[in-house]
């Protein structure tokens, strides 16, 4: 974690941990202490490496011993990240304009190094600090690396960045993804929309970019000021988050939200989304075959679905604005953080069973451990100056380890420390919570205010602002039922509420008929009135 003192800026002293998942005073290890300021820090992909700058150099140990794998003289780095496979390690500061004669254009901020012998590949130049999570954006074998320069996708092969490998040159490309895993390597590419032209977003395949065939898939749309690209873990399809600035309707500050889907074959969906709202969340689970969405004005609504994007589950309505998979996808939790009191539903995605609901209140981050056995939340700052801590929980709610930082200072960053994939089988889901001596935070049932001259009465039915939905397996075959969409569902509705007017008609004729059958003349007129 990252700890500062309450006068300092986005700065403050290393003090990294090892905390041993029994999480007890006695198995954490402080690893090593560094007091000078500290900027950043981040964790290697497979957590053997950990590299910080402490502002007056940047550097590379190894986890296991606390070894020194590098030290770079650069003070004013302030973004840290590692390749993939170890072998770069990229460091960025802000950009500054002071030109001189062996610079014209300012120094290069964003720059590679190799790991392994500590000298430059390359330094480039890289201003806006929006773009840092995609630039560079490497496949997980590097063997191919990617740049977005001047509205072109630039290809690098082999961590080779003086060659420019390939080139794909859109009109105005504004953001790209790049697909997790190996080759063959896969790249959605956003364009917005300009002068009543759609925005639309295209999958394609490396290294086949140019040509009208050459996109594996497109999807246009209007109404998107940004969006969010998100490939599920076996690159075979791409959520795409459309948001505008404002709703234009008045609906809602939050602007306007769309959910669309594309895979590499070519299929292509507006996600339907039966509560109007804004998109709080959108998350992959790791088997890629379903995403949970967390959408809709207050109380939200999280529905799981499948790669037809048909609706599987509904978790109902509640309190939330976030959806977290466990990294074995054998879990979610589903919780309201941010202006929200910090719920945490848990549910077993296999059984669609809820677990636990403990609470987190003030809490301003969420992270799976590896082992999908624990979380981490905290209350960090700059969102929250105040109460900053963080706390270790098991999934069904207990909490097992808590620290709160001193008076006068300040949490800036958690994060967990990384492992390979596959490091951690999947293990069966536990629905007692296990020991601690820190107890649990479940949630409790409020009950609604009642005036003081009200306390003494019997209670009563008190009308609702809304009324909550409780969760349903939408699944086919469960309850005999298939999920419809909205036009196959009108028109079921229209054609039970015919056959209803029907039979409602026959059984009226019925009974008529048997009245008249011992009455009068005029009661035979009328039967015989009814059958024509």
């Amino acid at each position: 974690f990252n700890e500062s003192s309450g006068k300092q800026s986005h700065q403050g002293s290393v003090n990294l941990k090892l905390v041993q998942p029994s999480l007890t005073e006695k198995s954490l290890i402080h690893f090593f202490v560094d007091s000078r300021l500290s900027r950043c820090f981040t964790f290697s992909r497979d957590g053997t490496l950990f590299s910080w700058c402490n502002g007056h150099s940047v550097s590379v140990v190894k986890c296991s011993d606390g070894s020194v794998v590098s030290t770079f003289d650069l003070p004013k780095t302030t973004l840290l990240e590692f390749s993939p496979l170890n072998n770069v390690l990229v460091t960025w500061q802000p950009y500054t304009s002071k030109k001189s004669q062996d610079s014209p254009q300012g120094d290069a901020n964003l720059q590679l190094w190799d790991l392994q012998s500590s000298q430059l590949i390359k330094a480039l130049f890289q201003k806006k600090v929006d773009s840092w999570s995609v630039c560079p954006s490497w496949s997980e074998d590097e063997k191919i690396c990617v740049r977005s320069v001047n509205n072109e996708l630039h290809f690098f092969e082999n961590n080779d960045f003086n060659t420019i490998a390939n080139k794909l040159h859109m009109q105005k490309v504004s953001d790209f993804e790049l697909s997790p895993g190996g080759q063959p390597s896969k790249v959605a590419v956003y364009v917005p929309g300009s002068k009543g032209a759609p925005s639309f977003v295209r999958l394609y395949q490396y290294p086949v970019l140019g040509g009208p065939s050459a996109a594996l898939a497109n999807k246009s749309f209007f109404k998107a000021d940004r969006v969010t690209m998100q490939w599920n873990k076996k690159a075979s399809a791409v959520l795409v988050t459309a948001s505008t600035e404002v709703d234009k309707t008045g609906a809602s500050y939050y602007g306007e939200q769309t959910l669309h889907y594309l895979a590499v074959n070519g299929e292509t969906a507006l996600v339907q989304l039966p509560k109007n709202g804004p998109i709080y969340d959108v998350a992959w689970s790791p088997n890629s075959a379903e995403f949970c969405v967390v959408y809709g004005f207050m109380p939200a609504k999280a529905t799981i679905y499948n790669l037809k994007c048909d609706p599987v589950f509904d978790f109902g309505t509640g309190p939330r604005n976030a959806a977290y998979y466990s990294p074995q996808g054998h879990i979610l939790v589903l919780a309201g953080f941010g202006n929200l009191r910090g719920q945490m539903e848990v549910w077993d995605v296999k059984k669609y069973k809820q677990v636990s609901k403990p609470e987190a209140p003030d809490a301003t981050h969420f992270s799976w451990c590896p082992d999908g056995e624990h979380v981490v939340t905290a209350t960090c700052s700059p969102r929250l100056r105040v109460s900053n801590g963080y706390k270790i929980w098991h999934y069904t709610g207990s909490v097992l380890h808590k620290w709160d930082v001193a008076a006068g200072s300040e949490l800036w960053e958690v994060r967990w420390q990384l492992f390979p994939e596959r490091s951690f089988p999947e293990r069966a889901v536990k629905y007692q919570a296990v020991p601690s001596e820190l107890g649990s935070t479940q949630a409790q049932t409020t009950q609604a205010y009642r005036p003081p001259a009200l306390r003494h009465l019997p209670a009563t039915p008190s009308s609702k602002l809304h009324e909550d939905e409780p969760p349903q397996n939408l699944r086919p075959g469960v309850s005999g039922e298939r999920s419809l969409s909205k036009s196959a569902l009108k028109n079921q509705k229209k054609r039970e509420a015919k056959k209803a007017s029907l039979d409602v008609s026959s059984k009226s004729l019925q009974l008529h008929l048997q009245c008249g059958l011992s009455g009068s003349s005029e009661t035979r007129d009328v039967i015989e009135f009814h059958k024509f």
